[in-house]
């Protein structure tokens, strides 16, 4: 891939979230009454962070949002109450939302940062070291004399 940039793959097939996570295929509006809504969400990495952003327009931080970590698993919840007003006709979506992400290693809870603004909720990981391990191969040596702890 020159430059760097991410192909987006279009398949035949719609993403297992489109199934299951959101509305049932040839049924608009239906899915059952427990199920939470998926949330759309982007993840990169780059410069030893993990950033995930996560569609939530219409939502107030500080009391709609929670994000939980989960040793390599990072889970976003958030409610939207439908206002009191009547509508004629809404297409917006009300009720409760959730997506989890599982990242390639354990999350440092402590170091986990998430903003929040015009409707796009950010949250910076930051990536762990990556273990560096040494590979050896170790030589076997031609012995000539029998192993005194051997059996004959």
């Amino acid at each position: 891939m020159a430059g760097g940039k991410v192909e987006r793959r279009h398949s035949l097939f719609p993403d297992f979230n489109d199934w299951f996570n959101r509305e049932f295929p040839g049924l608009p509006g239906w899915r059952p009454a427990t199920a939470a809504h998926s949330i759309p969400v982007e993840v990169n990495s780059g410069d030893g962070v993990y950033v995930l952003r996560a569609e939530l327009p219409g939502m107030d931080p500080d009391n709609d949002i929670s994000i939980t970590v989960d040793d390599n698993l990072i889970t976003v919840s958030a409610e939207h109450s439908e206002g009191k007003e009547g509508k004629e006709h809404s297409e917006f979506r009300y009720g409760s939302f959730r997506r989890t992400v599982r990242l390639p290693g354990t999350i440092p809870a402590d170091d986990v940062e998430a903003s929040y603004a015009d409707g796009i909720l950010t949250i910076r990981v930051p990536m762990p070291e990556e273990e560096t391990t040494t590979v050896r191969t170790i030589p076997v040596k031609r012995s000539d004399k029998p192993d005194e702890g051997a059996a004959p």
